[in-house]
């Protein structure tokens, strides 16, 4: 049998999960950036330079949390 896991667990994995959702979508857009820049050197664009705030963080993973909260 599996053990149950706590809210605290839960709310702890969510918010990892939202972190790195928000920082795969940062390398997206990073990278998107620099496959514009490769193909058009003669018009590149600026590296956009984004940190993570933690109300981001928490912000997503109310979301995601929302969707736990569904019955």
């Amino acid at each position: 049998m599996s053990n149950p896991t706590s809210g605290y667990e839960i709310r702890a994995n969510l918010l990892v999960q939202a972190q790195d959702l928000l920082e795969r979508n940062i390398d997206r857009k990073v990278n998107s950036v620099h496959s514009f820049n490769d193909s058009n050197p003669e018009a590149t664009k600026t590296i956009p330079a984004k940190q993570l705030k933690a109300s981001e963080i928490i912000a997503v993973a109310n979301e995601l949390y929302s969707f736990v909260e569904q019955k």
